[in-house]
């Protein structure tokens, strides 16, 4: 099989996407897949945060510029495109992804920004007639607030899968100065954030296995053997 791409986008900036995509690409470096952090933002953000990763530590590879050679030697490709995207490269990046992910924060900015963003994506990025996976995930939240309140009903509104809250924790930000993702550090600490996790993660894998099943059925369907009519 090829490799499998995950897109975290979101036209505004600090909606966490370099958060999220660290992350993953810690969560399948651990569990032994072949990783991939693309960062195509001129911030650099995942280049740093792979600069300080341990020698120790499971390996994922950086890659930068608007290039996608030798990504069919990786299992994960984790894709992190910069704010503010062009059309045309946006639509590149969706076609060239198996899920696509949107990071929405609580604020009445971010939450306009989404609405607008969503429906660019929808339409100018291809992903509505092209059938490509599509959830949102609340990041950065505190619980038991007004403005949370307002973030949920949000994206409950909207017509593609909220699949994640991700609490605001320093968890994160302890992680990212040491150069790893929340599945690298201590359980016992981590384990709220950890459990929030689980159910995006059980999302892009059910989408991953579902484009594993399609891709075996088109290579089956290019051997398919000719029928021979016995009478």
């Amino acid at each position: 099989m090829g490799a499998r791409s995950i897109l975290v986008i979101n036209s505004k900036g600090g909606a966490g996407k370099s958060t999220l995509t660290s992350n993953l690409a810690s969560f399948y470096a651990v569990r032994g897949y072949r990783t991939a952090l693309f960062d195509f933002d001129r911030q650099m953000s995942g280049v740093r945060w792979l600069e300080r990763r341990p020698h120790t530590a499971p390996e994922i590879t950086g890659v930068t510029g608007w290039t996608f050679r030798g990504v069919d030697s990786f299992d994960r490709v984790i894709m992190d495109p910069p704010a503010q995207i062009q059309t045309k490269d946006m639509a590149m990046l969706v076609a060239r992804s198996d899920v696509v992910i949107i990071p929405v924060l609580p604020s009445p900015i971010d939450i306009h920004a989404a609405a607008d963003f969503i429906r660019d994506l929808l339409i100018d990025g291809k992903v509505r007639h092209s059938n490509k996976p599509v959830c949102v995930v609340a990041n950065r939240v505190r619980t038991n607030t007004l403005m949370f309140d307002q973030l949920r009903k949000f994206l409950g509104s909207l017509k593609i899968p909220f699949v994640a809250t991700f609490r605001d924790s320093q968890n994160y930000t302890h992680a990212s100065m040491k150069g790893l993702g929340i599945f690298e550090m201590n359980r016992d600490m981590v384990g709220t954030d950890l459990e929030q996790w689980r159910s995006l993660i059980e999302w892009i894998d059910g989408h991953m296995k579902r484009a594993d099943v399609r891709e075996h059925a088109r290579g089956l369907g290019d051997r398919r053997p000719s029928l021979k009519v016995v009478q």
